[in-house]
């Protein structure tokens, strides 16, 4: 498998950017652009481990016509361009490896149409998944992907994420109908529509969803929206070991329990989120979990859930249906990366993302967890493990180069077990730049040589998000 590339050859990869061409996008976008050291900054790192250059300018879009034209430039100069969200990767998607520009579509954050009748929403990339179910909070529908932090719509569909809702509601990959999308000659194309099935030739809108902007730029998106659930009701139920909360997720599944959320949090994160967040949980692995349906289905789905929890030695099980208690049992698991950050100061964090099939899961995390213990380095590990998805975090100080390469290793271990087991080294955050040596482990040369042939055939100069998820042979 391959190593993440170091920053000393990213700064080797850097493209040269014409003068002309920057002069062109100063005259095009005015104050829409900038080359602050402070802004190219911000918009050179994401929430992951590596560093790289920051770009050498950054664009901030107000329209389709805002990206179509700059993308236009760039195609003219053959100059890299990467679109940014909400900054909130983990695998390197928004690092300029081969230098060039920023596109920000953070002000491209509007509702663009709500159709109940049909079920669909069209919105903008740069919205955020609480922005949008704050603005259609009055309709009784929602938007159920939540992958933790706050993502751009944009960012969720180019990573193809999915999160603690997964379970039940699937994931952007079932979510996204429709696109518009800003090909790498700056042409202005449509995939799919709102009709609830097509077979009308190729299926771009799967293609494009999970490209984490190699093929395209997203300018609109179509999603699939929910009623919201009658009755909602969510537990938090603690284990005396790791092994007997899998088992009982493991049964819930098995015994087709529609559970809408079930998230593990081992005993190291709830620690930190103590810490973090001022609570006191009970310092044990815990299930946190969502059941939503009518209020006697709820009734019923939870009372199976804590039987079978019960014969797993499951207790202090905590109850909550109002909106308020909710939030507050589940801060433990949206808090936990921020509260594992900070239990280390000045650590970074070595992420995994592996998924494997649900009756593989105990034998995945059993051996990964015995491994990080015996490394010896602060981790945690938190998962959506209801669809078989597990997070490790390892923090590492950023300047230890041991340490770093230690915690790579439990990495490289916890993905080819993944894989052995059935499974995939990214359930949602995606490839990048850190996992691409898994990728071409798991999908085999073929499959990864014919992404190659797609992105060659959409992006022959190779500028949209170049040097993610694979390499190619000529760069």
């Amino acid at each position: 498998m391959n190593a993440p590339v170091a920053t000393h050859e990213l700064h080797a990869l850097q493209r040269p950017i014409p003068e002309e061409f920057l002069q062109a996008l100063a005259a095009r976008y005015g104050s829409q652009y900038s080359t602050a050291m402070a802004v190219r900054e911000q918009h050179g790192r994401d929430e992951g481990s590596i560093a790289a250059p920051p770009p050498a300018a950054v664009v901030f879009a107000e329209s389709t016509q805002d990206v179509q034209d700059a993308v236009r430039l760039c195609d003219q100069y053959g100059v890299p361009v990467i679109a940014y969200g909400a900054g909130s990767s983990l695998e390197g998607h928004l690092l300029a490896v081969q230098g060039g520009i920023t596109i920000d579509v953070s002000r491209m954050n509007r509702v663009l149409s709500v159709n109940t009748e049909d079920l669909t929403i069209t919105v903008q990339p740069g919205i955020t998944r609480k922005a949008l179910n704050d603005a259609i909070k009055d309709t009784g529908f929602f938007f159920p992907i939540d992958p933790g932090a706050d993502a751009s719509i944009g960012g969720m569909t180019s990573t193809r994420a999915s999160g603690t809702n997964a379970v039940r509601y699937g994931t952007m990959r079932e979510n996204v109908l429709a696109l518009e999308v800003v090909t790498a000659n700056g042409e202005v194309i449509r995939t799919g529509n709102r009709a609830k099935k097509s077979a009308a030739g190729y299926d771009l809108t799967r293609l494009m969803v999970g490209s984490e902007g190699t093929l395209g730029i997203f300018t609109e998106i179509t999603l699939r929206i929910y009623p919201l659930p009658e009755a909602v009701s969510a537990a938090i139920c603690s284990f005396p070991t790791i092994e007997k909360a899998v088992h009982t997720v493991i049964q819930t599944i098995q015994m087709g329990i529609p559970i809408a959320r079930v998230e593990l949090v081992d005993v190291n994160s709830v620690r930190m989120v103590n810490a973090y967040s001022k609570l006191d949980l009970r310092e044990e692995p815990m299930l946190l979990m969502e059941f939503h349906g009518s209020p006697t289905g709820v009734k019923e789905q939870a009372e199976i859930v804590q039987d079978i929890a019960n014969e797993f030695g499951g207790n202090a099980f905590e109850w909550a249906e109002r909106p308020e208690d909710r939030t507050r049992l589940f801060t433990a698991r949206h808090n936990a990366y921020f509260a594992a950050v900070s239990s280390v100061p000045g650590c970074r964090c070595i992420t995994t993302d592996a998924c494997v099939p649900i009756s593989r899961l105990a034998d995945a995390l059993l051996e990964c967890v015995t491994e990080a213990d015996a490394s010896g380095i602060p981790y945690f590990l938190v998962g959506h493990v209801g669809d078989g998805n597990f997070h490790f975090g390892y923090l590492i100080d950023p300047a230890n180069d041991e340490q770093r390469q230690q915690a790579e290793a439990l990495n490289h271990q916890l993905v080819a077990r993944a894989i052995a087991l059935g499974g995939t080294c990214t359930g949602e955050h995606g490839i990048g730049i850190h996992k691409q040596g898994f990728l071409l482990e798991e999908a085999g040369a073929g499959a990864v040589q014919m992404m190659r042939a797609i992105k060659q055939a959409l992006d022959p100069k190779n500028i949209l998000n170049p040097g993610k998820i694979f390499q190619l042979s000529n760069t």
